[in-house]
């Protein structure tokens, strides 16, 4: 694998550190600037909207400029964002800098994918992608963790003013290892890119993405109170085990980028059938410590075996505009995020019990299932027409391999 993909990486560490960090930082950040929580809670939010409004954004305004220079202009926005949020002067500046860190998040994923997948053979796209997003997984074991720990011995803008150093890390990088003659600015432009997103196909697995990661996102975001509550754990403990669901979803990853390669489809219903079932066994999993560990283990394997599969289905049915719709499927994830907090606190709120949120996530992964099915019931239909790739074109990017 290129040494190139090593840049990737710490782009999506610094990216996956300043995401999650905000969740553990809240009571730091409320106390400091005197809001209460749940005002402090739409921090989250805002990057997440910035998340969405950036990802396609950002792709059709840069879809003729070099794919290096997008990546990096891309941190050098995600490193003043984070920088300008260190030295906000109170809660509304601090929202405006959190939208800011979040325009980049989406686009930079979906550009590292199209740059990660032209620069190996065919048979390694998936695992190439999966390797950049290692980086996102592996935050969640020891960036958010270290991230967290600074915030509350050194306050919370030590923490943001040292993700803006990982970002500054990830500039330097990207300028070293990814060659100027392997990201070429692309032939398509922002014309060919929209065009993808006019396919069927195309936004079927974007759905598939939502209901899929919705799952997740409806059980994760209320994994402490099952973790307290229902499997007996103190406060203290949810770090650790957080740190353990960070594990999981980096053992998934690599795993489903190895098996993407081979069976991309197979892996796709594999995972989400995976996500179902592991979903479903939280209600007698968290009756006990070491079920609850073992749940939480297995919900970042399941969850993310599918990561891979996912982003490049959506790149294979967009073949002709692959940045765009692959940054798409960056605010399909973000959306996931907030729709299956939203669904799983329906739920909690209704009186269904603790870990009513899992059994919630069960029902929005069998949906994704299903949705895959009929993706893959309407590609039969067209190649059977002898339709093909919807719309793929054979552009002088994609002509060849690129190889380091």
């Amino acid at each position: 694998m290129p040494l190139a993909l090593l840049a990737l990486a710490v782009g999506a560490f610094g990216i996956g550190t300043t995401e999650f960090v905000m969740m553990g930082l809240l009571p730091e950040v409320a106390d400091d600037l005197n809001i209460s929580i749940p005002t402090a809670g739409h921090l989250v939010a805002a990057y997440a909207l910035g998340v969405v409004v950036g990802a396609p954004l950002l792709a059709a305004v840069t879809a003729r400029m070099s794919r290096r220079t997008v990546l990096i202009s891309l941190m050098v926005l995600f490193v003043a964002g984070n920088a300008l949020s260190a030295f906000a002067p109170g809660n509304a500046s601090l929202l405006a800098a959190r939208f800011l860190s979040g325009l980049p998040h989406g686009a930079f994923f979906g550009v590292g994918a199209v740059v990660a997948t032209n620069m190996v053979a065919p048979e390694r796209k998936a695992r190439a992608v999966s390797l950049m997003f290692l980086g996102l997984t592996v935050a969640n074991i020891a960036g958010v963790p270290v991230a967290t720990l600074m915030g509350q011995r050194l306050g919370w803008r030590a923490t943001f003013l040292g993700v803006s150093a990982i970002g500054l890390v990830a500039i330097a990088s990207l300028a070293v290892l990814i060659p100027r003659d392997r990201a070429a600015a692309p032939t398509t432009g922002l014309r060919g890119e929209l065009a993808a997103l006019r396919s069927l196909p195309v936004w079927l697995a974007l759905g598939t993405t939502v209901a899929g990661f919705g799952a997740l996102f409806s059980a994760y975001s209320y994994i402490t109170p099952m973790l307290t509550d229902g499997a007996g754990y103190a406060d203290s403990s949810v770090t650790l085990l957080l740190a353990l669901f960070g594990v999981g979803a980096t053992i998934g990853n690599l795993l489903g980028g190895r098996l993407a390669d081979h069976a991309m489809r197979p892996t796709l219903f594999g995972g989400l059938t995976s996500l179902v079932a592991v979903l479903a066994l939280f209600p007698p999993l968290m009756t006990t410590a070491w079920g609850g560990a073992l749940a939480v283990f297995l919900l970042g394997v399941a969850a993310f075996v599918t990561g891979s599969p996912l982003t490049m289905m959506v790149m294979e049915k967009a073949a002709a505009g692959p940045s765009l719709a692959s940054s798409a499927n960056q605010a399909a994830f973000n959306l996931a995020n907030a729709g299956g907090a939203w669904t799983g606190g329906l739920v909690l709120a209704a009186g269904f019990g603790v870990t009513s949120p899992a059994s919630a996530g069960a029902v929005l992964a069998a949906l994704g299932l299903g949705v895959a099915a009929v993706a893959y019931a309407v590609d039969r239909r067209r190649e059977s027409a002898g339709e093909g790739h919807v719309v793929a074109t054979h552009t002088p990017e994609r002509a060849g391999v690129l190889h380091h």
